[in-house]
């Protein structure tokens, strides 16, 4: 999953990169609001926490642009101010959730996995085809009684992938929602994750397979 981290305090910013990183997320960090609105309109997140007060162009403004524009994913504002006032301005603009800094690491996961949930594509917890069943929640692949936990990127690709069975996935798109639209990643990084994706779909013994659609991109198919 990939969201957008826009907090203007870099210590702050880096800081939440790495946790939100470690807990299986994609992030890209952005430090004023009108970058955060760039990257938004063009980005293809799957969520964005966005801190109010920001440099260029607060939180509140970018989160109404957006909502203005039809953008339905789910925001979680960040702010240092504690104000009952702020809170309702902040969901009356079309934001899912507020959290008031200082906060636990652990409240924010917690915000971001409600926030998330609620979105309709990603109700189901545990995607399945072919034998193969991917755990959102515990980043893990099953089959034939065997089990793998997959990196951060492996299980981001296989969510495409068992989210669209039978279609091929662009390469493009990988490199667009993982590794995000201004990334300086070559193409064949996605070939690299695919291999060991393929690898450990053998060591699990299911009927499936990711076939690859020459200069296209990749599709998850079941074996005949």
């Amino acid at each position: 999953m990939r969201l957008l981290l826009a907090e203007d305090e870099k210590i702050l910013s880096d800081a939440l990169v790495t946790i939100l990183t470690h807990s299986g997320y994609s992030v890209d960090a952005v430090y004023n609001g009108r970058d955060a609105l760039d990257y938004l309109k063009n980005g293809g997140y799957d969520g964005a926490v966005l801190d109010i007060m920001m440099p260029k162009m607060d939180g509140l403004t970018v989160l109404r642009n957006i909502r203005e524009e039809g953008m339905t994913l789910p925001v979680l504002m960040l702010t240092a101010k504690a104000e009952i006032d702020d809170r309702v301005t902040g969901l009356d603009s079309g934001a899912d959730d507020y959290l008031t800094k200082p906060f636990d690491s652990k409240e924010l996961l917690a915000r971001i996995r409600a926030m998330t949930r609620r979105q309709p594509e990603l109700q189901d917890t545990v995607l399945q085809f072919g034998g193969l069943s991917l755990d959102r929640a515990g980043f893990t692949l099953s089959g034939a009684g065997e089990s793998a936990r997959l990196s951060n990127k492996e299980f981001q690709m296989m969510e495409m992938l068992m989210g669209n069975p039978g279609q091929v996935v662009p390469t493009e798109r990988f490199l667009e929602k993982i590794w995000g639209y201004d990334s300086e990643a070559e193409i064949n990084v996605v070939w690299v994750y695919i291999s060991g994706l393929r690898k450990k779909i053998a060591h699990l013994g299911a009927e499936v397979q990711i076939r690859a659609a020459r200069g296209v991109g990749y599709s998850l198919e079941e074996k005949r």
